[in-house]
């Protein structure tokens, strides 16, 4: 490695790890040659890289100082080569952030939201998609603190999504809601997955046995879309996206969190992804799809190991 990268290195660790903060002034160019025994052109040489990666701030006359939001940009810094591994649910505009982030994200979704934070857990990838309702009516923070105790556990905000029954034009079976799904073939989603045990509650809620439903399972929402569009199935709960890109009918039922649960030791490697969701071209594209909220894409949720998850039912919004 070069001088000057080590250089560069050095200062982004700082700023990662919160040694130095948004506004803080470093010291001048020769003072820095001086500590890192190498020449003023050197280090300004870093300063101007680390300043084109957003991480420094550099002016005529002034001394550098550290960028706002200089942490995730130091962190996207330090792991610009990293490939960030992401398991669990599956959703249509994954497709696009896979797209942005040009082969830094590498997405290995159908396993399901319970599935997906076991891997986690295991170390088989670095984060797991997650749609899971909690009893207290919370959305993803109590299974990723109970699944992923004592790691540290986070949430990265995806986004807010639509689900409602996908339906063929028209709606001829006049289908109106979970209760009207009896007696006719509705595609599912295997048990563990969030989709699945959406639908489930809202069938409890409506006075339903979930066990009564006959119909395929299928392995993803546009799985779901595709069903309903062949005439194999009468309905079928699913994302808006996903009715809109066949044509279909959709009939809304529940807004609902998607969110991505890892460690603390993900949070680096993830720096690129966060970076993308807080960028309004991405967030654009993916309202685009129809049925998304992207107004907290990228926000970073820290779940203490010391509360419960009841306790922290109370904390998340």
């Amino acid at each position: 490695m070069t001088r000057y990268r080590e250089i560069c290195a050095d200062l982004a660790h700082r700023i990662s790890a919160g040694t130095l903060h948004p506004g803080d002034e470093l010291p001048g160019v020769r003072d820095l040659a001086q500590q890192w025994h190498t020449t003023a052109s050197t280090v300004s040489r870093a300063q101007r890289r680390l300043a084109d990666a957003g991480v420094l701030e550099l002016a005529d006359r002034r001394r550098a100082r550290v960028a706002p939001g200089a942490a995730l940009a130091a962190r996207r810094f330090l792991h610009a080569d990293s490939v960030f591994t992401l398991t669990g649910s599956d959703d249509p505009a994954l497709d696009l952030i896979t797209g942005a982030l040009d082969g830094k994200l590498r997405t290995v979704t159908g396993e399901g939201s319970i599935a997906g934070l076991g891997a986690v857990r295991h170390g088989r990838a670095d984060g797991a998609a997650i749609h899971l309702l909690h009893h207290t009516g919370v959305y993803n923070a109590p299974f990723a603190l109970g699944m992923l105790r004592g790691l540290e556990p986070h949430l990265i905000h995806l986004w807010r999504r639509e689900q409602g029954l996908i339906v063929p034009p028209g709606n001829p079976q006049g289908i109106t809601g979970v209760a009207d799904l009896t007696g006719r073939r509705v595609s599912v989603r295997r048990p563990g997955t969030g989709t699945r045990i959406l639908l489930d509650r809202l069938l409890l809620a409506a006075g339903r046995d979930p066990d009564g439903l006959r119909g395929p399972e299928v392995g993803n929402h546009l799985e779901v879309a595709l069903a309903v569009a062949t005439g194999t199935v009468d309905a079928g709960l699913g994302v808006r996206s996903a009715a809109i890109n066949m044509d279909l009918e959709f009939i809304p039922l529940a807004w609902e969190e998607f969110d991505i649960g890892l460690t603390r030791n993900a949070l680096e490697p993830a720096a690129q992804l966060i970076a993308a969701l807080q960028t309004p071209t991405l967030r654009d594209a993916i309202s685009a799809l129809g049925g998304y909220d992207t107004s907290r894409s990228g926000d970073v949720t820290k779940l203490s190991d010391t509360l419960s998850p009841k306790d922290v039912a109370t904390l998340v919004p």
